[in-house]
């Protein structure tokens, strides 16, 4: 058997067994203060592979901050075969501000694999990828919808890659779609790396929900159990399984005003069904939104304020999205079903400390 080695970063040594708190400095910002990239190592007491949680690549997408804290209080280094470094928040200026973007108005996300002396997106996208992504085998990337949106639950990867494929089984969000890589994402540098990489979408910018934290935590966990690296159900030999799509579509509203919305994310919908009605400031000639598709709601507009082509549903096309419909009622019921009674809320503040 291998014997377990120590983890070094950023000057650290990790003996297995021990976790460690490490910062990687950025920039100076204008006040003169110094910039950092945080990450907790829990490094295994046996042998194993490495693997990284990232949350806010987007600043204000803190879902994933909220998903991390849990896992950082559940996973135990003693117990643990492998690596697990944990990102609250890669975007720590775009954190701070409530803003998908840097200060400079990069994307982060769109910056990879950047460089040492490039703007400041271009120097933290190089030290994330550097000292995190680079170190480790798999990634599992968390966002959310952008602000006034909101998303399903669910994971992306790479189409035709059944590794990936397997791995988002075991997470065991209610869809997986397979979809493209963009230039400049982490995802796409990865791969052209060798890293393996889930991206998790779910909940709405600068909020907490429980149903995605919840479905991140657990996923998460079953993945981990997947790969050996903890001793947990992995979730493959549950009945219910996820939906899979390689094709999706946005509904968009045909007029501006105001939208009423009749569906949801998590509804299943079949083409010709009403999705929402937009009618004038005084209810005047409504229009009807239709699903041109049959399948599952996987992310829905909150702002029922509206302009003509505003993308208002994202549908997943999935034959049978009753069968899907049906899941995402059970899990969302055994969350709620779990919470202490008189605090069922399903929706949290988005300033809870969680």
């Amino acid at each position: 058997m291998t014997t377990p080695q120590p983890f070094i970063i950023a000057g650290t040594s990790i003996a297995p067994g021990a976790q460690a708190d490490v910062a990687f400095p950025i920039t100076t910002m204008a006040t003169g203060t110094t910039s950092s990239l945080a990450v907790r190592v829990i490094h295994g007491a046996r042998p194993g592979p490495a693997v990284f949680v990232s949350a806010a690549i987007h600043g204000d997408e803190i879902i994933g901050t909220a998903i991390i804290q849990r896992l950082a209080q559940a996973l135990e280094a003693g117990a643990l075969a492998g690596t697990v470094l944990l990102v609250p928040v890669a975007n720590i200026f775009g954190f701070i501000s409530h803003s998908r973007y840097l200060p400079d108005r990069r994307d982060l996300n769109r910056s990879f694999p950047g460089s040492a002396g490039g703007s400041l997106a271009g120097q933290l996208a190089h030290i994330f990828y550097r000292e995190v992504v680079a170190r480790c085998q798999l990634g599992i990337d968390i966002h959310s919808a952008a602000i006034h949106r909101y998303n399903l639950p669910q994971i992306r990867i790479m189409a035709g890659n059944r590794k990936l494929v397997e791995l988002a089984m075991a997470f065991g969000a209610p869809v997986i779609i397979e979809s493209p890589l963009r230039d400049g994402s982490l995802r796409d540098l990865a791969q052209k790396h060798g890293v393996e990489m889930l991206l998790m979408e779910a909940g709405e910018a600068l909020r907490f929900d429980r149903l995605s934290i919840e479905t991140g935590v657990e996923g998460v966990t079953r993945v981990l159990a997947h790969l050996g690296m903890i001793e947990a159900d992995d979730g493959l030999s549950a009945v219910g399984i996820p939906a899979r799509a390689n094709r999706t579509t946005w509904v968009r509203s045909p007029r501006g005003g105001v939208m009423q919305a009749t569906c949801t994310s998590g509804d299943p919908v079949r083409k010709g069904d009403v999705l929402a009605m937009v009618a004038g400031l005084f209810g005047e000639e409504a229009e009807a939104l239709v699903s041109p598709v049959d399948g599952i709601i996987i992310g829905h507009a909150t702002l029922p304020v509206v302009h003509q082509g505003d993308a208002l549903f994202h549908i997943a096309a999935i034959d049978h999205p009753e069968r899907v419909g049906a899941r995402i009622d059970s899990i969302t019921e055994a969350i709620l079903a779990s919470e202490p009674q008189g605090s069922a809320q399903g929706m949290l503040d988005e300033d809870e400390v969680v």
